[in-house]
């Protein structure tokens, strides 16, 4: 690994123009020539340029951070006049193994490789020449198969790392209880714990904002056919939790290898909160906190659902929302934004992560497209 210090610096040529919102029929709005959300919603490009752009989190005076997975580069994206159009982007560091994972806490920036985890301080501050980075972890798994990782730092201040299965379907628990897993370290790498068990592979988190609860999402395993087995969003409601994986998935699809052996195990497996579709590959999930959307989104679930790989008709490639009563029970699972998918051949984006600003807005970056979307709302 070498991580670059040299500025990669692009100056960004707009040409995110957006087309004005136009309410139809059928009550939505037409950003971009192709997406579609709900009317008097728009959809704006805030970043172009920005390759295989993947988890998002914010610094200090808007400064954006960027992960990625298969280009090895970490970005730094700036708005220095402020009108939500990005101006420049700043190479963080390069050649790394697959930086999915992107945290900032009191100044430093947090990137996460397939085993490592890295800090880089005072970053804001340094984005022209960035400082030699210091090793916080390296004591994670170095299996690439499902080992990017999305990262997070709690409301405890601890920094919540997930480790997915190492295969399509398998238990590897015995061997090494940290597959499958989420866990959370002390800021400086100390006092590792799993709090979570048999996750295949979250690669988006969140904190409920009333209840504190950790919610994920869970890509399920393949090649069980086009409709099995749903994918999840799921809630830590006590710590040491075991979601299903090898052996259920989903709240009844037990597997074909693994199911009888744990209808046998003397352990009670939590089941999903809300199925997702089958294999629409569900990653970054939030909950709306803003005050530019209407009142009836606050603490409803976004999240970005990346798209299917191998199913024979395409799913996901949009964004959906899970509604939820006033008691908390999810009551619908809708898409609320769509349009990246056009066709079968015909792919242009696919969502991955989503976080919110300051004016209540919302960020989605997109590896397929090399974007970072702005989503608003004007009534």
């Amino acid at each position: 690994m070498r991580l670059a210090i040299v500025l990669s610096c692009l100056v960004l040529f707009t040409s995110c123009t957006s087309e004005k919102p136009k309410g139809d029929k059928s009550g939505t709005a037409i950003s971009l020539g192709y997406l579609e959300a709900p009317a008097g919603f728009s959809v704006e490009v805030y970043a172009e340029n920005v390759p295989n752009a993947r988890q998002m989190a914010m610094g200090k005076d808007g400064i954006l951070y960027v992960g990625t997975r298969r280009d090895g580069r970490v970005h730094a994206v700036v708005d220095r006049d402020n009108d939500f159009k990005a101006d420049t982007i700043f190479t963080i560091a390069s050649d790394l193994r697959l930086p999915n994972g992107v945290a900032y806490k009191d100044g430093s920036l947090y990137v996460a490789e397939v085993s490592k985890i890295w800090r880089f301080d005072n970053i804001d501050e340094n984005l022209q020449s960035p400082p030699e980075p210091v090793l916080v972890t390296d004591d994670y798994p170095t299996e690439g198969h499902h080992g990017w990782k999305y990262i997070a730092f709690g409301p405890d201040d601890k920094l919540y790392v997930p480790v997915g299965a190492p295969c399509n379907v398998c238990n590897r628990e015995d061997e090494n209880p940290i597959f499958a897993s989420l866990t959370r370290i002390n800021a400086d790498g100390s006092n590792r714990e799993i709090i979570a068990h048999g996750i295949r592979n979250t690669v988006g988190f969140t904190w409920h904002p009333e209840t504190g609860n950790v919610w994920f999402t869970d890509n399920n395993r393949d090649w069980m056919g086009d409709d099995l087995p749903p994918g999840e969003l799921n809630e830590l409601t006590e710590e040491g939790q075991h979601f299903g994986f090898p052996f259920l998935h989903a709240n009844d699809v037990w597997d074909p290898e693994f199911g009888e052996a744990g209808k046998a195990m003397d352990k009670e497996f939590k089941t999903p909160v809300r199925e997702l579709g089958p294999h629409v590959a569900g990653l970054g999930v939030m909950f709306y906190t803003g005050k530019m959307f209407p009142e009836s989104y606050k603490n409803q679930a976004l999240i970005a659902e990346h798209g299917s790989w191998n199913r024979s008709e395409k799913i996901g490639y949009r964004i959906t929302m899970v509604k939820f009563d006033d008691n908390g029970n999810p009551i619908s699972y809708e898409p609320f934004v769509t349009g990246w998918l056009q066709g079968e051949e015909d792919v242009r984006g696919r969502p991955v992560a989503l976080l919110q600003l300051k004016d209540g807005s919302v960020l989605i970056s997109d590896d397929h497209g090399n974007k970072i979307y702005r989503l608003t709302y004007e009534g």
